[in-house]
């Protein structure tokens, strides 16, 4: 399973990085913004979750939603937006362009354990 982290913050990367490693997850792209983060999804139609920070240069988490939407290829992608936007409006907003789910910075990895099988329908009993 593919997964793409976007995050301008090579930090905030490594750590959700390192998270899905812990997790199992072993095949992990990374890019520091949403134009990025397009030409990687535009080349490898294989991904299996998008996980994007909102505020980055060049494109921000929240066009790179839609664009993603937009784009019949993407539109059961999983997206989960990991960002300081905790706001009632940014979360609607969000859910509004298309995230399946939403974490809020600073998070643990259990949260960010718990939303990722959220989106792929894990149940662990």
């Amino acid at each position: 399973m593919k997964m793409l982290i976007v995050d301008d913050s090579s930090t905030m990367r490594r750590i959700i990085k390192n998270t899905l490693l812990r997790l199992g997850y072993t095949d992990v792209l990374e890019a520091g913004n949403g134009i990025e983060a397009w030409e990687i999804l535009d080349q490898n139609h294989d991904i299996s979750v998008l996980i994007t920070d909102w505020n980055m240069p060049e494109m921000n988490g929240l066009e790179l939603v839609r664009r993603t939407r937009s784009d019949e290829r993407f539109l059961n992608i999983p997206i989960i937006m990991v960002t300081t936007e905790g706001g009632k409006a940014e979360v609607i907003a969000a859910i509004k362009a298309g995230v399946n789910n939403y974490i809020v910075k600073p998070f643990t990895p259990q949260v960010l354990k718990e939303k990722l099988e959220m989106v792929l329908g894990i149940n662990e009993r």
